[in-house]
């Protein structure tokens, strides 16, 4: 199995992001997710910074993604993802069916990103038949429900795309038009004055037992504990991944990486503190198991 750094979910400041990347470089990782993916107004980086990155990146020999919004509110959002799919040197992830049309209708190949809605094994096979050579299963489903639908898109095609499973962060849950972190602070979203970039790992929601139930990260919802699978590679290899996403965070992530590459080396590990992984039992997301609860293996 590979290792992959998911494209960076929050809003650092310029020079901060380009310390990021080059530090990644010297992590022992196989593919490298750039670009932005939860808001167009985070624009600290233009997409000639991204590729620049990108081309440092493949320098040190990593596999370079470029990732591209989960929702598009406007054209402009639009007009940003026909430049990225037409100009792009990197194989692109599509967030959006918007991105799977252009990239299908371009005859370019391209991963299905985590907020494609790939259900099942029809769907998979659709997108593969389109041009998805990786996709990156929705990150609230589990092994089982993994299992199930690459048996089922076995059946479809002769050969199936390869199957990334994000493994640690703060699980991205969901999306909305509206910024939470701009109402947190009582401001419109369209005058937010950038307050993301206050929280480098998201703005903490807890619940009247204070317990913290979500993470908010402008327009995006994420758990409130970081999800953690390192533990459970054995338990990913047998469900069908070929990848394993990591989630970044300004701090420690090539920690978690070294932590990951050993438990590929058979090494045991140990999972973070107040980490979840119950969506991967299909149980409560806010879950932990320390023993294994479902039949992986094939």
């Amino acid at each position: 199995m590979k290792l992959a750094l998911g494209p960076n979910l929050y809003f650092w400041p310029r020079e901060a992001t380009f310390d990021f990347y080059r530090q990644a470089a010297l992590w022992d990782v196989d593919v490298v997710y750039l670009g932005e993916t939860v808001c167009p107004k985070r624009r600290e980086l233009r997409l000639e910074d991204w590729i620049a990155i990108g081309e440092q990146l493949a320098e040190a020999g990593k596999e370079v993604v470029l990732s591209t919004l989960a929702l598009l509110s406007a054209e402009s959002d639009l007009k940003m993802l026909r430049r990225i799919c037409r100009e792009s040197p990197f194989t692109i992830e599509a967030n959006d069916m918007a991105a799977v049309q252009l990239l299908s209708e371009a005859g370019v190949p391209f991963v299905a990103g985590p907020t494609i809605n790939t259900y099942n094994g029809r769907t998979l096979s659709l997108l593969a038949r389109t041009g998805a050579r990786r996709w990156v299963m929705p990150v609230e489903l589990s092994g089982q429900a993994l299992r199930a639908i690459l048996d089922e898109a076995s059946e479809r095609l002769e050969t199936l795309p390869e199957t990334e499973v994000f493994a640690w962060g703060y699980l991205p849950l969901a999306y909305s038009a509206r910024c939470f972190t701009a109402r947190h602070h009582k401001l419109p979203k369209d005058d937010c004055r950038f307050k993301c970039m206050d929280y480098p790992v998201g703005l903490e929601v807890y619940s009247q037992e204070e317990e913290q139930v979500f993470t908010i990260n402008g327009i995006q919802t994420q758990s409130g504990r970081r999800y953690d699978l390192s533990d459970r590679v054995g338990e990913l290899k047998a469900a069908g991944a070929t990848h394993i996403r990591i989630s970044p965070e300004p701090v420690g992530t090539g920690d978690v990486v070294a932590r990951f590459r050993n438990a590929l080396a058979g090494e045991p590990v140990t999972a973070a503190t107040n980490s979840c992984n119950g969506y991967w039992y299909g149980k409560p997301g806010l879950s932990r198991f320390e023993t294994p609860v479902i039949e992986t293996a094939s």
